[in-house]
């Protein structure tokens, strides 16, 4: 097992032993075993969305224990193919991917409409696929940053795969033909028994003030957690905060003294527990994103990041570059690292 507490260096002990005050861990509906019938079940889920759910959750490395460890590589295009897989072009091949997924024990893969499409036959009933329905596609010039739908739902369904995810640029000028094109494709995909996941992120430039960007404040994405979970998102991705008060900074919208005051602390578990909340209080899993490659420090920004997930009550851990820009012996262990986390029984929810 990994040696958790020697990864997280200086911030162990204030990772490891702090106690959420502001909004309790009672309060929330924490991931287990028996999460789906202990929460999903309450939904309108169809049973088969449960059955597919579950396919998650009996999957891998953390299987049984109601927690995800999933790889997404859709950076092929959101960051350009080469940009994504020149540190390591074994992976401009599609069932390398796959294979990294399965070696390294995850959940399940999520992947293009091409990837997936491509080896479909050979993984489809070997691990559980996600299909990304939309993209940032970055070849336009001047850039456009903007979801573009790539995909029909039906294709994720006929080709196997047991969820779709999406992003959502929420605070953009063109969020709100977004949503409308998400819902309708969750709903689609919901009616067809499939698992729902949205990438709840921020883009406006008014969200960077006097040099802090607060596209990863605590407040902003909260209020972003909360309409993924409006959209029926199961699983809501979301950036690790690492700051708070993006809405005073911004000096628009609406927010409350209490965040700031009670809920919420400096703490980054307490920041990320106001995310859990925002996701109808864990009804809606949240899982953080990995972030991108830095090389020598990835294995520790991984450790870290799932201890404060865990900590605050989330459901799991999605990550890539960390671990398919390496060897893929390298990115298998970075990966069993980041589930070792979950499988810890002394790793406690905060």
């Amino acid at each position: 097992m990994t040696d958790i507490a020697a990864l997280l260096g200086n911030d162990a002990e204030s990772l490891l032993d702090h106690t959420c005050q502001g909004i309790r861990r009672d309060s929330l509906h924490l991931p287990g075993a028996d999460f789906i019938d202990r929460v999903m079940a309450d939904s309108d889920r169809s049973p088969a969305v449960l059955r597919n759910m579950q396919a998650f959750f009996d999957h891998g490395r953390l299987a049984g224990t109601g927690y995800l460890s999933l790889l997404p590589v859709d950076q092929g295009i959101e960051h350009s193919a080469g940009a994504s897989f020149a540190p390591n072009p074994r992976y401009f091949d599609p069932a390398n991917i796959v294979e990294l997924a399965i070696e390294g024990g995850c959940n399940g893969v999520a992947s293009t409409l091409g990837v997936l499409s491509s080896v479909a036959r050979r993984y489809a009933h070997k691990i559980p696929m996600m299909m990304k329905l939309n993209h940032n596609e970055t070849l336009s010039h001047p850039a456009i940053y903007d979801q573009t739908l790539f995909a029909e739902v039906e294709q994720a369904h006929d080709m196997g795969c047991v969820a779709v995810g999406a992003t959502i640029y929420f605070g953009s000028h063109e969020s709100r033909r977004q949503i409308m094109e998400i819902s309708e494709a969750f709903e689609r995909a919901h009616q067809l028994g499939m698992v729902t996941v949205l990438w709840a992120y921020l883009r406006n430039p008014a969200f960077k003030q006097e040099g802090i960007d607060y596209h990863v404040s605590a407040d902003l994405t909260s209020q972003a957690n909360h309409m993924a979970a409006t959209l029926k998102a199961d699983i809501v991705k979301q950036k690790l905060p690492e700051n708070n008060g993006g809405y005073r900074a911004v000096g628009f919208g609406h927010t409350h003294d209490k965040v700031y005051s009670e809920l919420t602390s400096d703490h980054p578990i307490d920041l990320a527990r106001y995310q859990v909340a925002n996701c109808f209080m864990g009804r809606a899993g949240l899982i953080n994103s990995g972030g991108g490659s830095k090389g020598h420090s990835d294995l520790g920004e991984a450790v870290r990041t799932a201890v404060i997930n865990k900590r605050a009550g989330g459901m799991g851990l999605i990550s890539g570059r960390k671990a398919f820009q390496k060897p893929m012996r390298e990115g298998v262990d970075l990966l069993h690292a980041i589930q070792d986390v979950y499988l810890a029984k002394d790793v406690t929810v905060a």
